[in-house]
């Protein structure tokens, strides 16, 4: 028995980027993860890790829409940080996970799906799941990027 621990390996990027795609139309609805019926930003990224990596690891708890607004703390990028893997931000590909700070100083608060060089999959209020331009105001906006781990076969 190895005492060193493996390093997890990331989910193929291809099956990412399909699952988050299946998802574009899904209608903006703040807290949901639901196919087809509802999802935020995060719900989405929780949708596609149920797609390609199985059972999510922990409950999410209610937040509302202005949680970052009301915090210290920077709990979505402390949840990336547990659960994905961390990709430097100049290595970002299709099928990473990108978190953003709208506001300079504030906690992260959006996220979503890198699809291609230039587009990203996200969802946000008012609009639906939707894939759009990466365009300079993202970019400059963008704290971390990360990876999913690939599912563990037991």
């Amino acid at each position: 028995m190895s005492l060193t621990k493996e390093i997890p390996q990331p989910a193929d990027p291809i099956d990412i980027i399909e699952s988050a795609k299946k998802w574009c139309g899904t209608p903006y609805r703040h807290q949901a993860s639901a196919f087809g019926q509802g999802a935020d930003c995060l719900g989405l990224v929780r949708g596609v890790w149920r797609d390609v990596v199985g059972a999510e690891p922990v409950n999410i708890p209610p937040y509302s829409p202005d949680w970052v607004e009301l915090r210290q703390d920077d709990p979505l990028l402390a949840a990336a940080q547990k659960f994905l893997l961390p990709i430097d931000k100049k290595s970002r590909a299709p099928g990473h996970v990108l978190l953003f700070r709208i506001m300079p100083g504030s906690a992260v608060k959006h996220m979503g799906i890198q699809s291609s060089e230039h587009r990203f999959i996200h969802a946000y209020a008012g609009q639906h799941v939707c894939e759009n331009w990466l365009s300079n105001w993202w970019r400059s906006r963008l704290v971390a990027v990360f990876a999913f781990p690939k599912k563990e076969i037991l």
